[in-house]
């Protein structure tokens, strides 16, 4: 078991963290954390653990064992206050289907004292181009760019997002990096899940990679990827398993 020790600017820590489905292990003594004022970029195959470590960091899922403690506290037992320090974007969005993107977008910015420029947001993500359309009708793409706005708009402490750029096109993926790039400038921990390596080598303060519901490998870019390049490195400790 590999030990992870908080420090003050750590904004997310996991530690021998399990999680069963039935006879099926999702988790198996995963260990890892996210800093303060980085981007940790979370990388496996499907079914390793990726979305599971999320849920489980936001509250959604209770963990079989372990510990997790986000900007200090449990986040399955955390009250409305610590959650409006935490933005959420999830593969499915979880946004309501019936409001135009904008008018969703303007409520939520009312829960924060101090929210985001919401009219930069919403341009820079082209959000404006589909205004008026209602969140059923919008594409795959349209909804991810929306999920990123309410995930960042009360800026957040820690933002876990969960492949953000997933469907975008080249232009879009690069105005996202860019946008959460300077969150995490603004001292931000942001948590991005990608199977992109690209994504991971333009983004990355800090990598992790998850197979089998284990953590594979843990460090920084240069630390993981070595000389060989992060793709090689990835497959060699992803395919059977961990190391």
């Amino acid at each position: 078991m590999r030990t992870v020790h908080p420090t003050p600017s750590e904004a997310l820590v996991m530690q021998d963290v399990t999680r069963r489905f039935g006879t099926v292990n999702a988790l198996q003594g995963l260990s890892w954390s996210a800093r303060a004022g980085e981007v940790t970029c979370v990388l496996g195959p499907n079914g390793a653990g990726k979305t599971t470590s999320v849920e489980i960091a936001t509250g959604l899922q209770r963990p079989d064992s372990g510990t997790v403690r986000v900007l200090g506290e449990d986040p399955w037992r955390a009250d409305p206050e610590h959650r409006a320090r935490v933005g959420v974007m999830l593969q499915d969005g979880g946004l309501p289907q019936s409001v135009r993107p904008v008018a969703l977008l303007r409520h939520l910015a009312r829960f924060w004292g101090r929210p985001a420029d919401l009219d930069a947001l919403v341009a820079r993500l082209g959000i404006d181009g589909f205004a008026g359309t209602t969140v059923r009708r919008l594409s795959g793409g349209q909804r991810q760019r929306v999920a990123l706005a309410a995930a960042l708009v009360g800026r957040p402490e820690v933002a876990f997002l969960d492949e953000p750029t997933a469907g975008l096109d080249p232009h879009s993926r690069r105005e996202v990096h860019a946008i959460v790039r300077e969150a995490a400038g603004a001292g931000t921990a942001a948590v991005v899940t990608t199977h992109s390596f690209d994504e991971a080598e333009r983004l990355a303060d800090h990598v992790v990679v998850i197979a089998s519901g284990r953590v594979v490998a843990d460090g920084t870019l240069a630390e993981v990827a070595g000389e060989d390049g992060l793709e090689q490195v990835y497959f060699a400790l992803t395919d059977g398993g961990a190391r």
